[in-house]
């Protein structure tokens, strides 16, 4: 039995929930990608907190990735399009939160939102969806896929502990948002 510790970074694909925005898009479908901080702060060999403070021991988002089904992805679609802090000011508390930015030197996470907006936001951007709506999609998605409270449910606890890779699958699976149209990828960052 392969035993693997905690600090684990999930990519969730999810599909269905935004598929009816990416319809006439140039992509298939996005991926939504949440991070456990301790795995990032360990793969970067270091990291520093927002300017907010320490995030909470949760999983926080990564990026909401418009993906191709062949694996290949679109980038930087409108270098034109920079993030606008007005546009997305009333999420500004919910992103610090859910989206905190761990690189160093420490920052209020605006500039990690600028990065994944220009790279990955304008290849979603559309009549259906701008930066608002972008951001705030990660949004709900976070909430509907707590990953968190479904491996607490399991009994899979962030500590020190070690726990199977087979057992961290299935109780993410057992959460209550996951439907059989998603599907979900591990990366695991083995010590």
């Amino acid at each position: 039995m392969k035993l693997i510790k905690f600090s684990v970074f999930i990519k969730l694909l999810i599909i269905q929930y935004l598929s009816v925005l990416c319809v006439s898009e140039d992509f298939d479908f996005f991926y939504f990608v949440q991070q456990w901080p301790g795995s990032y702060c360990d793969t970067k060999h270091s990291c520093c907190y927002p300017r907010t403070g320490k995030p909470a021991a949760d999983f926080g988002i990564h990026g909401l990735w418009p993906q191709n089904k062949d694996g290949s992805y679109p980038q930087n679609c409108n270098r034109d399009s920079s993030l606008d802090e007005d546009q997305i000011s009333d999420l500004t508390s919910s992103l610090q939160k859910n989206w905190p930015s761990l690189s160093c030197p420490s920052s209020t996470g605006f500039r990690f939102w600028s990065h994944e907006w220009e790279k990955h936001g304008t290849c979603a951007e559309s009549e259906e969806i701008d930066q608002h709506g972008y951001f705030q999609a990660a949004l709900k998605l976070k909430e509907k896929a707590n990953l968190l409270q479904a491996l607490k449910s399991a009994g899979i606890k962030p500590d020190d502990g070690f726990y199977d890779l087979g057992s961290i699958k299935e109780a993410i699976k057992a959460g209550h948002w996951v439907y059989s149209r998603h599907r979900m990828q591990y990366r695991c960052v083995q010590e």
